[in-house]
C-alpha cells in the first residue's frame, strides 16, 4: 500500500493539511486570482471560477496518477482553505523530494507557512522515509525564502536561470534539509 493510498490528514496548532476537493474551489479562487500571490509562481492568476476548478480536478488526477500531492491547507479559525502545500516531485530511488506552497495573502506574516512547511517536512522524513527534502524559490521572492530558513533548511547556491515563467527565465535559490538536520532541529 502506498503512504498516500488513504490521504494523510496533518494538523499543527492552527491548520489542518488535508486532501484537496472540489468543494474548495471558491476558497482557491479567492486566493488564486491574486496577482501579488502569483508573482513569483509558475502559473497564472485564476480568471474564473472555472480556472480553480481545472486546477483540482489535476491535483485529484495528481493524486491518484503519482500517489501525492499537494495538502490544502485549512484554516481552523474559520475552516477556509487558504492555501496549498506539499511534494512536486519525488525521487523514490535516492529519498530526495522537493516541496512547494502558495498561501493566500490574508494570512501572510503569521507564521502560518512555516507551520505547514514544518508537518509536512515532518511527514517526509518519518513515512515517506526521505534523507533530503529541497525547496526552489526566485530571488526576488523574500517571504518564501523566509519559510525556508525558519524550517531549518541550508542555502545552497543560486541555479542560474533555471525556471521559465510567462516568457523569462528566473534565477532561484536552493535551500535543502537532511534528515539529521531535521531531528536535531526539532
Amino acid at each position: 500500500m502506498r503512504i498516500f493510498d488513504n490521504f494523510p490528514v496533518l494538523e499543527t496548532p492552527h491548520l489542518i493539511l488535508r486532501k484537496i476537493s472540489l468543494s474548495d474551489a471558491e476558497d482557491l479562487f479567492e486566493y488564486a486570482k491574486d496577482k501579488e500571490i502569483t508573482k513569483y509562481l509558475s502559473w497564472e492568476p485564476h480568471k474564473s471560477i472555472e480556472d480553480s476548478v481545472r486546477f483540482i480536478e489535476f491535483m485529484l488526477i495528481k493524486y491518484e496518477r503519482e500517489g501525492y500531492g499537494d495538502w490544502g491547507i485549512e484554516f481552523k479559525e474559520n475552516r477556509k482553505l487558504i492555501g496549498t502545500c506539499g511534494y512536486v516531485w519525488w525521487d523514490r530511488k535516492n529519498s530526495k523530494a522537493e516541496i512547494g506552497y502558495v498561501l493566500s495573502r490574508k494570512y501572510w506574516k503569521r507564521g502560518l507557512m512555516t507551520e505547514a512547511v514544518k508537518e509536512i517536512i515532518k511527514f517526509g522524513f518519518e513515512k515517506m522515509f526521505l534523507n533530503r527534502i529541497q525547496a526552489r524559490c526566485i530571488i526576488e521572492n523574500i517571504a518564501s525564502e523566509r519559510v525556508m530558513q525558519k524550517v531549518g533548511m541550508k542555502f545552497e547556491g543560486i541555479l542560474r536561470e533555471d525556471i521559465f515563467i510567462r516568457g523569462n527565465y528566473w534565477d532561484t535559490k536552493l535551500y535543502s534539509i537532511l534528515r539529521k538536520e531535521f531531528f536535531i532541529t526539532i
